[in-house]
């Protein structure tokens, strides 16, 4: 048997969520959706050559570094019928979508056009990923440009059947996500039973994490930028006590690996103990409400000289049960399913983090390809 036959055949003994796949949300995507004026701009847009990941006035970035021929090049999945192939394929039985340029969205100023701009990319989500092709569901685009509108778009969708979580754009957003105006998003998420989930991409910005700007090269940048920013919002969501203040709230932290999930709550931990007079509303200690209600996506995966170390790290956090499986398809980075499955963990915590922690975390049904690890 070939390594590659092995390899497949690993994957489909398993039922596998994908818990970060990418759709295509260009500016004539969504335009259609879009009130007026509003719509105008996109259409104007539009017209304008493509550009992955930088697009002026729709995701917005300071891009610094030189093209480098020959490097890679943005991929991008255009329907949800190439959406699924492409899922198939790596035998992932459930995906669940988020944009793609609007992972830029957070810094956009003008409130009125972001409003717009997420209900137009909400609906587009709607109407043309989640209707047709089995195994999709999305993640609802909140607006923290206007909080109140976003509470009222999470209760708009919150009984649909295929939208499964809240995605809170990370990149840049001012301030982080702990501050009390986005209450409002926040309690609706709760009342519909729906995680909120952060996500982050490398953005130069005055907003956390700043200072991107001295380092010469994306290589420093992206080392830095994600799990900063997961880091920051962490301690954001806590020093304000959300996890007290919404105690049926599940917290979802994807794209920024999981080894810095343990220092976190040691460190969080630690200083709770010297200062909890400051954040009374915090009951218990904030690595307790780590463990009961966050999860911790898996890409980009770390990959020690030694998996074991990798395995040893999941479970200084209760990784088992708080850990959810992540590609990051279809971006060039992303992670295959055998990136987690090759690591010696038992075959439950295998089963946990590849599906049945996300089925239960985003309350899907278990699609009937599911099978037993051999």
């Amino acid at each position: 048997m070939t390594d590659q036959v092995a390899e497949r055949r690993g994957t489909e003994k398993l039922l596998i969520v994908d818990a970060d796949v990418h759709v295509s949300d260009t500016p004539a995507a969504l335009a259609p959706y879009c009130a007026l004026p509003w719509r105008k701009s996109l259409e104007a847009l539009a017209q304008t050559p493509a550009r992955y990941l930088d697009i002026p006035g729709f995701a917005p970035s300071l891009k610094l570094d030189p093209p480098i021929p020959g490097g890679h090049a943005g991929r991008s999945v255009r329907t949800a019928a190439e959406m699924r192939a492409g899922l198939d394929a790596l035998d992932i039985a459930v995906g669940i979508l988020f944009p793609d340029n609007l992972l830029l969205f957070a810094p956009i100023p003008q409130i009125e056009y972001a409003t717009a701009l997420a209900e137009a990319y909400n609906r587009w989500l709607v109407e043309e990923w989640l209707q047709t092709e089995p195994g999709l569901y999305g993640a609802l685009l909140a607006c923290p440009q206007n909080p109140e509108a976003s509470a009222r778009e999470i209760a708009r969708y919150a009984g649909h059947e295929k939208i499964v979580a809240v995605y809170l754009p990370t990149a840049g957003v001012n301030p982080l996500w702990g501050a009390r105006k986005y209450d409002p998003i926040l309690a609706a998420a709760q009342a519909a039973g729906l995680p909120v989930a952060l996500h982050s991409v490398t953005l130069v910005s005055p907003a956390f994490p700043c200072q991107l700007d001295q380092f010469e090269n994306h290589f420093a940048r992206q080392v830095l930028s994600h799990s900063f920013a997961m880091q920051a919002n962490l301690v954001s969501l806590m020093h304000t006590g959300v996890p007290a203040r919404y105690p049926e709230l599940k917290i979802v932290f994807t794209e920024a690996g999981v080894a810095w999930v343990p220092y976190m709550m040691w460190r969080l931990d630690k200083y709770h103990q010297e200062y909890r007079r400051m954040v009374p509303f915090l009951e218990k200690r904030p690595s307790e409400y780590m463990k009961e209600r966050m999860w911790f996506a898996t890409q980009p995966v770390e990959e020690p000289d030694d998996p074991a170390d990798l395995v040893a790290t999941i479970g200084l956090y209760d990784g088992a049960d708080r850990t959810i499986f992540a590609s990051d398809w279809p971006h060039h980075d992303f992670d295959h399913p055998k990136a987690i499955l090759k690591l010696p963990l038992g075959a439950e915590t295998k089963r946990k983090i590849m599906g049945e922690n996300a089925l239960a975390l985003f309350n899907i049904p278990a699609p009937d390809r599911e099978s037993a690890v051999g």
